[in-house]
């Protein structure tokens, strides 16, 4: 484990380094086109690392990976900004940048297990599988239970996550808060709202995702195509 030890810290340092600098530039311009164009860019960065932690794949597993984590995270980071936070102007990129990487990284990994479980246990359950569409079965009542199988192994961190939320640790957002010197009220209201954010995310994303993986490896002939998946 030296090596990969090794990378991940010169990776994240570099990573970390260059978003400073980049975030610099961009806090000094505060235009919302540079706004944008950032969280796009964390966006497809966030969908291609999901289906690098997937072991089997399909053809067009990136785009459905990149399409869930942008829909979902986007949607759902725009309510709380808007309905929520309502800063003045409304990108403003000290708080939409920061908001929308908490989503997004959270999100790229409910998406991540879900997609692997999925394609996981299609795997595993072939014979199962191809028994109930014989017996007459629909596409989507012969994968209803690796569906729920995936989606409930995906949301599994953070349901963990808010189970702990308070009693054994002190979440990123309210700890950050806290050290800048936020009352701790108002950290913990701040913290309750980004973890709905980030759960219902999470919920989306895995969702959309798993739809388009079952669209992908099935025909309207409800059949599946298990040449399709790698």
């Amino acid at each position: 484990m030296e090596r990969k030890i090794l990378w991940a810290c010169l990776r994240m340092a570099f990573q970390l380094g260059l978003l400073g600098l980049v975030l610099h530039q961009i806090f000094a311009l505060s235009h919302v086109a540079w706004v944008l164009l950032l969280a796009l860019a964390m966006t497809l960065i966030a969908g291609y690392s999901a289906v690098g932690r997937v072991q089997h794949r399909f053809d067009g597993i990136h785009w459905t990976a990149v399409f869930a984590v942008g829909i979902s995270s986007w949607v759902v980071t725009g309510m709380a900004i808007l309905c929520v936070v309502r800063p003045v102007p409304w990108f403003s990129p000290p708080i939409l940048i920061p908001l929308v990487g908490m989503v997004l990284g959270n999100s790229l990994t409910g998406i991540s297990l879900g997609l692997d479980r999925f394609l996981a246990e299609m795997l595993s359950r072939r014979q199962e599988l191809e028994m109930m569409l014989t017996l007459g079965a629909s596409r989507n009542e012969a994968t209803e239970h690796v569906m729920a199988a995936a989606t409930r192994a995906a949301m599994v961190p953070i349901l963990n996550t808010m189970s702990v939320a308070g009693v054994v640790s002190i979440p990123g957002m309210m700890t950050g808060q806290l050290l800048a010197g936020a009352p701790p009220i108002q950290a913990v209201q701040y913290q309750i709202m980004i973890m709905f954010v980030i759960a219902a995310a999470i919920a989306m994303g895995v969702i959309i995702a798993l739809a388009i993986a079952r669209r992908r490896i099935t025909n309207k002939s409800h059949q599946i195509q298990w040449d399709v998946i790698q």
